[in-house]
C-alpha cells in the first residue's frame, strides 16, 4: 500500500489538496481553548484523549463510513422471504457502524442520563455531549437526528411518564448493548397541519383504559424506532391546542407483535440520505398517554426545544467542517503563483465564512453552559435557554446553508463532485432550517419568548453581567452595551406594534449582539484570547453597523488581524482593537 505521506506528496504536486487523514480536532486550536473555558478542568483533561481520537476518526474512517452510507440509503422491506408481512428498514452496514460509534462507543444519547459513559463516574454536563456531537457531525449529520431524538425522548419520558412506563422502557434507551438498544423518534408532522400544530387530525381514542392512535404522520425520521413520541387530538376533547395529548408509542406490543401502524414509504430526500424518514399510517396503534390532556404540545415542546438546540449544534459542526475544508485548500493550493490564502479576495471570502462559524460555535457552547445551570435550579439561566434555543436554531441553520455553499466554491469543480464531502455537507445543511420549525416559525418563537416568557428580561442582564469583566476593553464594552440597547428597542417595537414582518430582522440582530458579547467574554477567560475579541468586533462591524454599499469594506489597518484570523493564530489586543477603528 502507498503510505499516507506519499499520497499527500503526490496531491501537493498535482495541486489537489485532500484533507482526508487529518485530525479535525487538532486542526481546530480555537475549539480546544474554548473547551477549557466551558468544561470543568478535570473533565476536560479526562476527555481530551477522547476528543483527539474522535478528531482522527472524523478525518478518516468515520468520514468514509458517512460517505458510503450517504450513497447507500436505507430501503423498506415489506415482507420477509417466506411471504409474511414483516416491515423492516434495512440499513447499510456502514450506517450501522456509525450507529455503534455514536450510541455505544461515545454514548451520545445516554450520557446526559446515566453515570459511567466513557468511563466518567458521574453524569456528564450537557457541554460534553454537545462538544462531542459538534465534532462527530463533521463526519456524519443524518445519524445525529435519531441520536438527538433518543436523547430528548428519554428526557421527556422521564419528566412526564408514569413510573411503570419509565421502568419499562428506560433501560434499553440507555443500554450499552447495541443488540438491546431502543432508539427514539418524534412523530408530529402532518401534511394538512404543517407548522400549525393545532390542526393535527391524528385521533387518540380510549378503550377499556388503553389508548389507541389513528391517522397519518407525513414526515417521520427514524420511522422504525423502538419508541416514538406522537402528538394526537384526544377524542371528545376541545378542538385546537387544548385538545392535544402526548403519547409514547412502542414499536412492539407486550406479546411481541408489531404495533398497529405501517410505514407507507420512505422519503427520497435532498439530504440526510443515510437516515430513513418515512410516512406512517397509524391503524389503532397502542400508546401510553403522558401527562395531561390539553398540554400535549407544551409537553412535547421539551423534546422539540432539545432537538432545536441539537439542530443548532449540528449547523455549527457543518459550518466548521466546511470552513476547515476551505482553510485547508487555501493553505495548500496555489494559483497565479501564490497560495490561495494570500490572495486578497479569497481572504475576504474566508473571513465571511469563518465569522458565522465562530458565532455558532460560541452560541452553542454558551447555551450548553446555561442549560447546565438551569438544571441546578437557576431560573435566569432557564429563561435565557428558552430564548437562545430558537435563536441558534433560526440563525445558525440559515448561516450553514450559505457557508457550506461558499466552501464548495473554494474547492472549485471538484467541490461539485460527489466523491468529495462538499455536496453531502451542503445537502445536509439545508435541512436544519426546516426541521423542528421553519425559519419564520422559529423567529416568531424568539419574539414569543421575549414577550410571553419575558426571557429577554432575563437575557439582557445576563449579557450585561458578562461585560462586567474588567479585562474586556472599555471601548468594546460601551459599543456592545449601545448595540444591545438598540436591539432591545427593535424587539420591543415589534411587540408593541404587533409587526411580525420584521421578526426575522430582530431575531438576527439579537443573535449577533449575543454572540458578540459572548465572544468578548470568552476573550478574557483564558490567557487573554484576543482572537475571540477580534471576532466580536467583526460582528459589530459587519452585522450590527450601517454599511455603505458603495464604500470599500477593506481597511488596511486591520489587514494584519485578518491574516492572523485566517491562520487561526493569536492576535495582540492592539490588533483586535484595530478592527473597530
Amino acid at each position: 500500500m502507498v503510505s499516507l505521506n506519499v499520497i499527500h506528496q503526490l496531491e501537493a504536486e498535482h495541486n489537489i489538496p485532500d484533507r482526508r487523514g487529518q485530525n479535525f480536532f487538532n486542526q481546530d486550536p480555537a475549539f480546544k481553548k474554548l473547551l477549557q473555558i466551558y468544561l470543568p478542568t478535570p473533565l476536560y483533561q479526562y476527555l481530551l484523549s477522547h476528543f483527539e481520537q474522535l478528531g482522527a476518526d472524523v478525518g478518516g474512517k468515520l468520514d468514509d463510513l458517512a460517505s458510503s452510507a450517504d450513497k447507500n440509503p436505507p430501503t423498506l422491506q415489506y415482507r420477509n422471504r417466506r411471504g409474511f408481512n414483516e416491515q423492516k428498514v434495512k440499513k447499510h452496514p456502514d450506517y450501522i457502524a456509525l450507529e455503534k460509534k455514536a450510541y455505544i462507543d461515545l454514548g451520545l444519547a445516554s450520557m446526559s442520563h446515566k453515570k459511567g459513559v466513557l468511563g466518567w463516574p458521574e453524569v456528564m454536563p450537557p457541554m460534553a455531549k454537545y462538544a462531542l456531537t459538534y465534532l462527530f457531525v463533521q463526519a456524519e449529520f443524518g445519524l445525529c437526528c435519531p441520536v438527538s431524538m433518543t436523547d430528548s425522548l428519554t428526557h421527556t419520558m422521564c419528566k412526564y411518564a408514569a413510573p411503570e412506563i419509565i421502568e419499562k422502557y428506560l433501560p434499553n434507551l440507555l443500554t450499552s448493548d447495541f443488540d438491546r438498544l431502543t432508539q427514539g423518534a418524534m412523530f408530529m408532522t402532518e401534511q394538512g397541519a404543517g407548522s400549525d400544530v393545532s390542526a393535527i387530525t391524528t385521533l387518540a381514542t380510549q378503550k377499556n383504559g388503553e389508548w389507541f392512535l389513528t391517522g397519518d404522520k407525513w414526515f417521520c425520521s427514524n420511522p422504525d424506532a423502538g419508541v416514538a413520541m406522537v402528538l394526537a387530538h384526544v377524542d371528545g376533547a376541545e378542538q385546537g391546542m387544548k385538545g392535544l395529548g402526548l403519547f409514547l408509542m412502542p414499536k412492539f406490543l407486550d406479546n411481541g407483535c408489531h404495533n398497529h401502524y405501517q410505514i407507507l414509504r420512505l422519503k427520497d430526500k435532498l439530504g440526510t440520505r443515510s437516515m430513513a424518514s418515512g410516512e406512517i399510517s397509524l391503524q389503532g396503534a397502542q400508546a401510553y398517554l403522558l401527562g395531561e390532556i390539553g398540554r400535549g404540545f407544551q409537553q412535547m415542546a421539551d423534546m422539540i426545544n432539545l432537538s432545536r438546540l441539537s439542530n443548532g449544534v449540528r449547523a455549527a459542526g457543518l459550518m466548521r467542517r466546511a470552513v476547515g475544508e476551505a482553510l485547508y485548500i487555501c493553505q495548500n493550493r496555489q494559483a497565479f503563483g501564490k497560495y490561495l490564502q494570500d490572495l486578497p479576495l479569497q481572504r475576504k471570502q474566508l473571513l465571511k465564512m469563518m465569522l458565522p462559524s465562530e458565532q455558532a460555535r460560541s452560541m452553542m457552547l454558551h447555551i450548553a453552559r446555561l442549560l447546565h445551570a438551569s438544571k441546578t435550579g437557576d431560573e435566569q439561566a432557564a429563561s435565557c435557554v428558552r430564548i437562545l434555543t430558537p435563536l441558534i436554531k433560526f440563525r445558525a441553520c440559515r448561516d450553514a446553508r450559505k457557508v457550506t455553499g461558499d466552501a464548495m466554491e473554494v474547492r472549485g469543480g471538484c467541490g461539485y463532485i460527489e466523491e468529495w464531502s462538499d455536496p453531502r455537507i451542503l445537502r445536509d445543511a439545508h435541512l436544519g432550517s426546516i426541521w423542528e420549525g421553519t425559519s419564520n416559525i422559529v423567529a416568531l418563537d424568539v419574539i414569543r419568548a421575549a414577550q410571553r416568557a419575558q426571557a429577554l428580561d432575563a437575557l439582557k442582564p445576563y449579557l450585561l453581567q458578562l461585560l462586567e469583566d474588567k479585562n474586556i476593553p472599555e471601548m468594546t464594552v460601551q459599543i456592545l452595551k449601545q448595540k444591545l440597547e438598540q436591539v432591545e428597542g427593535l424587539i420591543i417595537s415589534i411587540i408593541d406594534e404587533r409587526n411580525e414582518a420584521d421578526t426575522r430582522k430582530a431575531a438576527s440582530a439579537l443573535y449577533h449582539i449575543t454572540t458578540a458579547i459572548i465572544m468578548a467574554w470568552e476573550s478574557v477567560q483564558i490567557e487573554q484570547h484576543w482572537q475571540r475579541l477580534a471576532w466580536a468586533h467583526l460582528v459589530v462591524k459587519f452585522k450590527l453597523s450601517v454599511i455603505d454599499p458603495l464604500q470599500p469594506d477593506h481597511a488596511q489597518q486591520f489587514e494584519e488581524a485578518e491574516n492572523l484570523l485566517i491562520q487561526q493564530t493569536e492576535l495582540t489586543l492592539e490588533q483586535a482593537m484595530s478592527i473597530l477603528n
